[in-house]
C-alpha cells in the first residue's frame, strides 16, 4: 500500500496501528508521527518512520494522504487547527478519538473536508480489535477503502452510516474488553473463594474466557446455542447459569445498564 500518512499520537493505540501496518506493507519511510513524548517516537523511528514532536516540524514539502488523529478525545480540540493547511490540500481525516463528533472536525477543518470517524478498542493491541468506521458524505470510495485497509490491519471492520450509532458502538464494543477483563478478576477471585489457588483461578479464568470468545467467533452456532450445547439439564452449568440468568439480578439486566451507562457517557463527551 504506497500511501503518506500522518498520525499524530503514538500511544499504545497508535504504536498498535503503526506496527499492523507496517506489517501489512504500508512504507513506514511515507509515515510521519507527531508526539512529544520520545519514548514513543523512539518507537516509531525504531519501525523507520520519521518521528517529530510538535506540529511546527512538519517540513514545508510534506502533505500526506491521510491524517490519523489518536490523541485522547480531552485534548483533541487544541490540536486541530494546526492541520488545516493539510486538509485544504486534500488529505483524509481519520479519527478514533472517542466521543468526538465528526461536526467537530469539519468545524475545524471546513465542511468540505473529508472525515472518517473510527470506534476502536484496545485488543487492536494484538491485531484482534473491532473497528467501527462512519464517514462524512466527503469521503470518498478510494478514501473509505484506505480507511478499511488500515483498520483491517489491527482486526476487523464494521461499517455505518449514522453517526448516531456510534455512541452504542463505544458503549458495547469500545469499553467491552473493559468489561471482559473485569469478568475474569470477577471470575479468578470467585475461583479463590471456592478454594483453588490464586494462579490457578487467574489462569482457569483467562483461559476460559479466551477460549470461549475464539469458539464463539468461529462456530457457525449463535452464542445462545453454543450455551445450550454445554449445559446438562440439572448440571453444574445449569446451577451457575440460574444465577447469572436471573432476570432481575442477573448478567441480562446488568449487562444492559453498563452500556447504557457508557453510551451516556459518549453522548455526553461528544
Amino acid at each position: 500500500m504506497s500511501l503518506s500518512l500522518l498520525l499524530i499520537g503514538s500511544g499504545k493505540m497508535g504504536q498498535a496501528m503503526l506496527g499492523g501496518w507496517i506489517e501489512n506493507g504500508l512504507e513506514p519511510a511515507g509515515i510521519m508521527v507527531i508526539d512529544p513524548n520520545t519514548e514513543n517516537l523512539a518507537y516509531a523511528s525504531d519501525l523507520g518512520c520519521t518521528g517529530i514532536g510538535s506540529a511546527e516540524d512538519i517540513p514545508g514539502e510534506f502533505q500526506p494522504d491521510i491524517i490519523v488523529l489518536a490523541v485522547k478525545p480531552q485534548i483533541i480540540k487544541d490540536v486541530l487547527g494546526t492541520f488545516r493547511k493539510l486538509t485544504d490540500k486534500g488529505s483524509l481525516v481519520i479519527s478514533i478519538a472517542a466521543g468526538t463528533r465528526i461536526s467537530t472536525f469539519e468545524e475545524a477543518f471546513g465542511k468540505s473536508a473529508a472525515i472518517i470517524r473510527v470506534m476502536p478498542n484496545t485488543p487492536a493491541a494484538v491485531h484482534q480489535g473491532m473497528m467501527v468506521c462512519c464517514p462524512n458524505p466527503h469521503a470518498n470510495a478510494d478514501q473509505r477503502k484506505y480507511c478499511d485497509q488500515l483498520m483491517q490491519a489491527i482486526g476487523e471492520v464494521a461499517w455505518i452510516e449514522d453517526e448516531g450509532l456510534m455512541d452504542a458502538v463505544t458503549g458495547v464494543s469500545g469499553s467491552g474488553p473493559a468489561y471482559i477483563f473485569y469478568m475474569i478478576e470477577a471470575m479468578a477471585a470467585a475461583g479463590v473463594e471456592a478454594g483453588l489457588p490464586e494462579e490457578l483461578a487467574v489462569k482457569l479464568a483467562q483461559e476460559t474466557v479466551a477460549g470461549a470468545g475464539a469458539l464463539a467467533r468461529q462456530s457457525t452456532e449463535t452464542a445462545a446455542q453454543l450455551r445450550k450445547n454445554v449445559t446438562s439439564p440439572n448440571g453444574t452449568t445449569a446451577a451457575g447459569l440460574a444465577v447469572l440468568m436471573d432476570e432481575k439480578n442477573g448478567l441480562g439486566p446488568l449487562m444492559t445498564e453498563t452500556v447504557a451507562a457508557a453510551t451516556n457517557r459518549s453522548k455526553e463527551l461528544g
